[in-house]
């Protein structure tokens, strides 16, 4: 079935709450300054951000500058985390930030040249074992024709594994904003994928007709 070749969400299973709490213990440990817990922290999370900060901003060769602004600004800013939220929330929400703040530079200079697409970084930064890559489905190039705001909602939960609460958290927005847009990525993603496979059958049929 068509559908089955949109990634899933990451399980909210006992494991991932589990880590989670690690990775906030770890965080709060890390302000204290334990050198472990810091390495600790920026490992769990280093992926993440990379992900995230990849299909937000437009310049692959920018993803690895971001995430380390990113774990500069975090680290940083350590003082100021409590651990009333997850940390994993938190270090998105000023990854989040640190994209928003490059924008804002990059506006304020002169643009030397096209950026390169964002697709080549989110690929390099995606797991390799989501459903649709071994199957050849161009994910990238699908969420590629999503709105920003419904790409960001999809890529936060369903591959990254984000809870609604999370997403809405990072994002400054209601839960119900949240979901809306999960789902209407989810709809136009599934929309996409079945016209792709309508032209698929179409062209292999007429490819037969041929011989």
């Amino acid at each position: 079935m068509i559908t089955s070749a949109l990634p899933a969400a990451r399980a909210r299973n006992g494991r991932t709450a589990a880590l989670d709490e690690s990775i906030t213990a770890w965080a709060l440990a890390a302000r204290c300054g334990d050198a472990d817990a810091v390495a600790q922290f920026v490992g769990a999370l280093h992926r993440d951000v990379q992900c995230y900060v990849a299909q937000l901003c437009g310049d692959p060769q920018a993803v690895d500058d971001l995430a380390q602004d990113t774990f500069l600004r975090a680290l940083g800013s350590l003082h100021l985390f409590e651990g009333r939220s997850s940390a994993r929330s938190w270090l998105l929400s000023i990854a989040r930030r640190a994209v928003i703040d490059s924008y804002r530079y990059a506006a304020a200079r002169p643009r030397l040249s096209d950026v390169a697409d964002w697709q080549l970084a989110v690929e390099l930064a995606q797991p390799r074992d989501l459903p649709g890559f071994d199957d050849g489905i161009a994910l990238l190039d699908l969420l590629a024709a999503l709105p920003e705001e419904r790409r960001e909602a999809f890529v936060l939960t369903q591959l990254l594994g984000l809870r609604y609460d999370e997403v809405a958290e990072v994002g400054d927005c209601a839960i119900g904003t949240v979901r809306s847009r999960v789902a209407r990525a989810r709809a136009a993603l599934i929309d996409l994928l079945e016209q792709a496979e309508t032209t698929e059958k179409s062209t292999a049929k007429s490819a037969a007709l041929a011989v």
